[in-house]
């Protein structure tokens, strides 16, 4: 019903920058919240951000590095990286809520669609 395309990741060198995009399609009309989540090998997976009615919401470790945004007449949803460390490499994955708008954080568990992923590598 929806179906999601992530893309710009990569690899890239400590302090560097990526941008990521996950455009939509489908039904997009029934998008409540957007967000972007990462999973790394032996890890959970762990929300990274995402954005609701206007509102959004980041883990603590991206904040001030992260910012999540949207292009509506594109149907995409981008997830700029600042000053990327090590730790940030990650499978990261697009996902949509079609049921409600999250004002927080939406558990992984809660959400309806998925992207198929776009690795991100930071190396030192």
């Amino acid at each position: 019903q929806v179906q999601l395309v992530e893309s710009g990741g990569g690899l890239v060198q400590a302090g560097g920058s990526l941008r990521l995009s996950c455009a939509a399609s489908g039904n997009i009309l029934s998008i409540r919240t957007t967000g972007w989540y990462r999973q790394a090998p032996g890890k959970q997976r762990e929300l990274v951000a995402a954005t609701a009615g206007g509102s959004t919401a980041y883990v603590d470790s991206v904040k001030g590095r992260f910012t999540i945004s949207r292009n509506n007449a594109k149907n995409t949803v981008y997830l700029q990286m600042n000053s990327l460390k090590p730790e940030d490499t990650a499978v990261y994955y697009c996902a949509v809520d079609k049921d409600r708008y999250w004002f927080g954080s939406p558990p992984a568990t809660a959400m309806d669609y998925w992207g198929e992923g776009t690795l991100v590598t930071v190396s030192s």
